[in-house]
């Protein structure tokens, strides 16, 4: 690891945590004006896509997404795998309106990001008080049905930080909340962005990140509790062979890559720092 690339990883987790911060303001303006005129379905959409590109155009990165038509496929489920704090960045590009997350109930209070997930419909649950969370859940699945939304879930429930083509096994809850609401699953596979970004290695390069958006995944005809493992290992599976095939973000040209990739297990600096827009996760899970 050269002291060059170290500087430039923390240069560019400054200009990350930036570029977040911007984003949350803007968020808390866009969010009242879009509630005034009944549009807040755009709300965490406009501020998504204004972190995609701001990020984009100041670090060097870029998104090939295949098939984003099947993510307007609404009300559903969507999931995808989990890998780092640049997960923020790629949400950018995923959502579409209407989506939104669930975060940790404490986020609420956190200043200007906090306001702004309030005001833009982000679901908050708290971990500690699991009757509250499920009736949170509960209205989740009312208002998706309802309005035609989507609930963007991280599976695996915790950063893989791997340099493989794997992913940590999926917890179930957000299967169980399409089967209670008889919802669609829409899979996201992201490439493997360990040749992007390392917060062990203190590496952080632009590059190319590939999505592919699978086909929906019906849940009307899962009813037990086998039922919902056998649909969990089936998207599972066909995510992990789509990861596979497209295989690992390419870094730009110019951009030093070191030979010796580790995994990234060190949830530190920018993970740390600036990951403060939560990844969407499933309290409640159900096994």
């Amino acid at each position: 690891m050269s002291a060059l690339n170290t500087i430039k990883f923390y240069l560019k987790s400054v200009v990350f945590g930036s570029v977040i911060a911007g984003c949350a303001i803007y968020g808390i303006f866009a969010s009242l004006i879009l509630r005034i005129i009944n549009k807040l379905e755009y709300a965490q959409f406009t501020v998504a896509r204004a972190f995609y590109y701001g990020l984009g155009t100041t670090l060097g990165l870029k998104i090939n997404i295949k098939n984003e038509h099947y993510l307007r496929g609404l009300p559903a489920i969507c999931v995808s795998n989990h890998q780092s704090a640049l997960d923020v960045y790629i949400l950018g590009r995923i959502f579409q309106p209407g989506y939104t997350v669930t975060s940790k109930s404490s986020l609420k209070y956190v200043p200007f990001l906090g306001w702004f997930m309030s005001l833009s419909g982000t679901f908050f649950l708290d971990r500690k008080k699991g009757a509250k969370a499920k009736a949170v859940l509960e209205g989740a699945l009312n208002d998706l049905k309802r309005e035609k939304k989507a609930l963007f879930i991280f599976p695996e429930g915790t950063r893989s930080a791997t340099t493989e083509l794997e992913m940590l096994p999926f917890k179930k809850g957000a299967f169980h909340l399409a089967k209670d609401a008889g919802i669609p699953i829409i899979p996201v596979v992201v490439s493997n962005t360990s040749t992007l970004f390392s917060s062990k290695k203190k590496t952080f390069r632009g590059g190319e990140i590939t999505i592919e958006v699978l086909p929906p995944v019906p849940t009307t005809d899962v009813k037990t509790h086998d039922d919902v493992t056998k649909l969990v290992n089936k998207v599972r599976d066909d995510m992990v062979s789509t990861l596979k095939r497209i295989g690992y973000s390419k870094p730009s040209g110019g951009e030093e890559e070191d030979d010796d990739e580790e995994v990234d297990s060190d949830i530190s600096s920018i993970d740390t720092k600036f990951d403060v827009i939560p990844p969407a996760k499933i309290i409640v899970e159900a096994d």
